[in-house]
């Protein structure tokens, strides 16, 4: 097993879609809403598969559908065409659930070995890499207008992150029932 496949909980993906792992589940499926066995295609075979998957989004959000207490900020490090450069996008609504949309070509979402939720994409310009990351309580808007100007900036450190955010892999690894390593679990809910 490769150190990515461990390093990683992947909550929902379509990047790695391999019709071979899904082949019999589709054909099955087909064959049950109506599609007669000597009709189905590999092309068949392949969009049932995509189509599924993209159900399986869907009920990522219903699990996910987690509120937290203030905001979330998605730390972006982009990939365009003329360069990388770093954004933020705010959560307002502070739900796990809204984490899940892109309008990338290909992403996967997944809680990282240090307890950190996370979100790879990929678009016709590159790829870009996502850290969502729930304000703490009682944080005021000046230290919130702060982060967002180093992260616009480019001057932001890991420290001014952690300073006004947690982590929240652990919300998410309690709703899959996965663990974290036990470090990264007491410092997270020390937060």
């Amino acid at each position: 097993m490769s150190s990515k496949a461990t390093d990683r909980h992947i909550v929902w993906g379509n990047m790695n879609l391999n019709l071979d792992d899904w082949r019999e589940d589709m054909r099955e499926q087909l064959e049950m809403n109506g599609t007669t066995p000597d009709d189905i295609t590999e092309d068949m075979l392949y969009e049932e598969m995509l189509r599924t998957n993209d159900d399986y989004l869907d009920d990522e959000r219903c699990n996910l559908n987690v509120q937290l207490s203030e905001p979330i900020i998605v730390i972006a490090d982009l990939g365009r065409w003329n360069g990388r450069f770093q954004g933020y996008k705010m959560i307002e609504s502070g739900n796990i659930s809204d984490c899940l949309y892109s309008d990338t070509d290909y992403t996967e979402w997944f809680v990282d070995k240090n307890g950190e939720f996370k979100a790879d994409a990929v678009h016709h310009d590159g790829q870009n890499h996502y850290l969502y990351r729930v304000f703490k309580d009682g944080v005021t808007g000046e230290q919130i207008e702060d982060l967002q100007d180093k992260i616009f900036s480019g001057t932001v450190t890991k420290a001014d992150i952690d300073r006004v955010t947690r982590p929240i892999g652990l919300d998410i690894a309690k709703v899959y029932g996965f663990d974290l390593p036990k470090e990264k679990q007491s410092a997270e809910m020390e937060r």
